[in-house]
């Protein structure tokens, strides 16, 4: 993990010109994607062709497997729940409902508006008919992340969600996978994955249905098909990339506890980045000790090692400063390790999710404080908000006229529509007016 000491580095308040000088000190991993765009869209040609025949093809070439049954039967979700043990099906059951609590809040009670006399204007919440949910099931199966998906979808309404997952060697699906998948209220699961997964959701194969909207992580290939499916006209949740933290750490931080949470990032995946910040060198280099000390006990220890070689310690002069850097860098994940966390908190403007103080980790976020875990990374917490139940539902709005409210409001209408040229909106007024 590269130090760099910019406590000299003058640079633009985050209020003036948004941190331009930071440039590449915060500069993603880059990848050419132009030969997997190639590839990627060939697969989505296939698909959207040959249906499932395409489907059982690739995934064969890609997961070295292909059911002869890609949808889940009941038989094999009845089984799932012996195949996990009861302590974790209590946990499962525990992030669930505090999930569920989160997001029943966000339920929105819209009321009618009455502009002027005559004119009453509201807003419906309506459901996302069809919703496709991908699930990566490869190095790590996260049925944390279906339960981030399918708790605010079947409480927004939604009347179909579809869950694709790869299967394992066997042509399996992990069992808590299938557990989370009946506990929120699944209707159809198959076991396929990659791009393959995102073409079938996106363009309907024989077995699997088209959906409206596809929402979950994935690899750089299942970024990349998602991103191009949106170009065909189908909605994604948000643009996706590796994994990110950046932890800001005062001199009351603990050492131990910041090196746990980037390590707990950098596991994701080699091409995941994590920052640490501090204005104390003396801090860094316990921080990056306990780093060195705690990535060697780890399972997923050769792929934090590989993130930490994209990853920087910023040495900074004070919390000015530090705010400025964070929020130009926009971390999918932001926690301050400090005292004072509440107060830096209000200046934070650019994150997916932000954690305060020193007992609140970003695992407990993955799993089960309530907060969703489906967030903006590379950057796109500049414009983009995590997963939520409104990533579910469409606000339509309504409006009605009375005799009194056409009267009260025409003449606007007529000359700002005459202004702008278009005359027939201006006679869509003028021939209720006459009648009024």
């Amino acid at each position: 993990m590269k130090i760099i000491d910019v406590r000299n580095f003058n640079t633009p308040p985050s209020g003036g010109r948004g941190g331009e000088g930071w440039g590449v000190l915060l500069s993603r991993p880059v990848f050419d994607t132009r030969a997997l765009e190639l590839t990627v869209a060939d697969i989505l040609k296939e698909v959207k062709e040959k249906g499932d025949e395409a489907v059982k093809r690739y995934s064969l070439q890609f997961d070295k497997v292909s059911p002869d049954e890609c949808a889940v039967s009941r038989q094999e979700i009845e089984e799932a729940a012996s195949l996990i043990s009861d302590e974790l099906k209590v946990a499962i059951r525990q992030a669930k409902d505090n999930i569920e609590a989160f997001h029943k809040k966000q339920v929105e009670v819209s009321g009618v508006v009455e502009t002027m006399p005559g004119v009453k204007c509201w807003r419906k919440t309506v459901a996302i008919e069809k919703v496709g949910l991908y699930i990566p099931g490869g190095t790590a199966p996260l049925f944390s992340t279906l339960l981030m998906l399918g708790v605010p979808a079947r409480i927004a309404g939604c009347r179909e969600i579809v869950l694709c997952s790869p299967p394992d060697q066997q042509g399996h699906l992990h069992p808590a996978i299938l557990y989370a998948a009946q506990l929120v209220g699944v209707s159809k699961i198959f076991k396929v994955g990659g791009v393959q997964a995102i073409a079938a959701m996106a363009y309907g194969t024989e077995t699997i249905p088209k959906v409206y909207k596809i929402f979950g992580p994935g690899n750089q290939y299942v970024t990349c098909a998602k991103q191009l499916v949106q170009k065909d006209g189908l909605a994604i949740d948000m643009p996706a990339g590796p994994s990110e933290v950046a932890v800001y750490a005062d001199e009351t931080a603990n050492p131990a506890f910041a090196a746990a949470d980037l390590l707990s990032q950098a596991e994701h995946g080699v091409d995941s980045q994590v920052i640490l910040v501090s204005s104390s060198p003396d801090m860094v280099d316990a921080i990056l000790s306990a780093v060195d000390q705690q990535v060697e006990q780890l399972p997923r220890g050769g792929i934090a090692r590989k993130a930490l070689e994209n990853s920087r310690a910023f040495i900074i002069k004070d919390e000015e400063q530090a705010m400025d850097l964070l929020n130009e860098y926009a971390p999918e994940h932001l926690i301050l390790a400090c005292n004072n966390a509440e107060q830096l908190a209000e200046r934070v403007i650019n994150a997916g999710s932000v954690f305060l103080g020193h007992f609140s980790p970003e695992s407990v976020g993955d799993y089960a404080s309530g907060t969703n875990h489906v967030l903006p990374t590379n950057g796109y917490a500049r414009a983009y908000s995590g997963v939520s139940l409104d990533s579910f539902v469409k606000k339509i709005t309504f409006q009605q006229l009375t005799r009194e409210g056409i009267r009260q409001i025409g003449r606007s209408v007529e000359l700002m529509a005459e202004a702008e040229g278009l005359q027939a909106h201006a006679n869509a007024v003028s021939v209720r007016l006459k009648d009024v």
